[in-house]
């Protein structure tokens, strides 16, 4: 096995180290090879008066992201990445990389972000965007451990369904044999259906697809959603489940990350406060359009203008709760004193909305109601309604866009920095 890079240290005696051919000087009578991996990088110091002819020759033959196998003596070097320096015995070119690069891998030439994912494998080897992809991986393993902790079990639902999530026509159409099918725009309806099955505490972290025509920084047409459904649970309920897994994640990133941290130059990590505040749609709506132009009726989505007013003044992760049931799916508990009014909510950071959920309507016939009311068929769900006759427990949850929880808590300006290879309305490829 290969030795990673972080394992040398100072006092180590002597290094077989593989890696990228991050940088190169020649300086005549001294050059230096900067070797990178996963894990760091080393400098390789070469006196050419002292060198081996085959060092020498070998150090001529290296292009800048050559993977290079190197074996030799360490040496403490205090300007040196890592305090460390390898004097060769010898060098080896084991992948001679192409030049020109399409890319900086070094940093020193900024790259287009349409550059960068055209070449991702490539954009992928930088330190500042490897610690984007450690962060994530970090993220998804936290957020398990903290279901994992409190009692949900895993499930995997299908990506290719008969029926629209939530109706409309934001849906990816693929050939499937001699039936019509689409790409699933979430796994409500089945999570929901476990429910029904006696699971109680569900979740789901896996890819949804959305047919919609955005191009802006927040939106994609693939995205990675973490899924949560509990029964006997109230809205409030799996809010405040939602609040402890967000400072959960953050806090185990803070704690684990600490290098991919400072490789991306973030100056304060900080967990979010506890008790993220609660703003009604209504008291939402008033202050956006305080700092609008154009005011926002009740009954109006909130969109990225009016995010942006709101999220200026909250200043912090905040929900907004109390939406008007004609602008939320029909499977949303509409208040029994005020059914104008129903019972979810969308979690958000000042940047732009992170999740959203609701308690479920439960009772079969007023979800066929709730159907009908917005205009779809309850015979497209039989499916679904099924599951409704036979005991549906009450129960709630919500829908957690892990792109963009890693966007905001980076600071990244563009979610597609935080996907590996973003789906969107204009790129499918690599």
């Amino acid at each position: 096995m290969r030795v990673p890079i972080n394992t040398i240290t100072p006092e180590s005696t002597s290094a077989d180290i593989t890696g990228w051919a991050h940088e190169i000087r020649d300086l005549g009578g001294l050059a230096f090879l900067l070797l990178r991996d996963r894990t760091g990088i080393i400098q390789v110091t070469v006196p050419k008066k002292k060198a081996t002819p085959q060092v020498v020759e070998a150090l001529k033959d290296i292009s800048r992201e050559s993977v290079v196998r190197v074996t030799g003596t360490v040496k403490p070097e205090g300007k040196a990445p890592g305090g460390r320096e390898v004097i060769p015995d010898a060098i080896e070119v084991v992948s001679k990389a192409a030049t020109p690069l399409p890319l900086d891998v070094a940093e020193k030439v900024p790259a287009e972000l349409d550059t960068r994912l055209d070449n991702r494998f490539l954009d992928a080897r930088r330190p500042r965007v490897s610690a984007v992809f450690k962060i994530r991986s970090a993220v998804q393993h936290a957020t398990r451990n903290f279901l994992f902790d409190n009692d949900f079990i895993e499930i995997t639902t299908s990506k290719i369904v008969a029926a629209a999530t939530e109706g409309g026509t934001e849906l990816f159409p693929i050939a499937y044999f001699e039936k019509e099918a689409f790409l699933n725009q979430s796994p409500q309806l089945y999570k929901q259906m476990m429910m029904a099955a006696g699971f109680e505490k569900v979740y789901e972290i896996g890819p949804i697809f959305r047919a919609e025509e955005h191009n802006t920084t927040k939106h994609l047409n693939e995205a990675t959603s973490i899924d949560v459904e509990v029964s006997f649970a109230t809205h409030e309920d799996v809010m405040q489940v939602l609040e402890d897994l967000v400072r959960s994640v953050y806090s185990f990133v803070d704690k684990n990350c600490s290098t991919a941290i400072a490789d991306l130059e973030i100056d304060s990590f900080a967990v979010p406060e506890k008790n993220f505040p609660r703003l009604s749609y209504t008291d939402a709506i008033e202050i956006a359009s305080r700092g609008m132009n154009d005011p926002i009726k009740f009954g109006d989505d909130i969109g990225t203008a009016a995010e942006k007013v709101i999220g200026e003044e909250m200043g912090r992760h905040y929900f907004i709760v109390d939406w008007p049931s004609s602008i939320r799916p029909y499977y949303a508990m509409p208040y029994e004193n005020e059914p104008e009014i129903c019972k979810a909510f969308d979690m958000m950071h000042p940047r732009m909305e992170l999740s959203s959920g609701a308690q479920r309507v439960h009772q079969h016939d007023l979800l066929v109601t709730q159907i009908t009311k917005k205009g779809l068929n309850p015979d497209n769900f039989e499916f679904y309604l099924s599951p409704f006759k036979y005991g549906m427990p009450p129960h709630a949850g919500w829908g957690l866009g892990a792109d963009r929880l890693v966007a905001t808590m980076l600071g990244l300006q563009n979610v597609r920095e935080a996907v590996l290879f973003p789906r969107d309305r204009h790129r499918v490829v690599p």
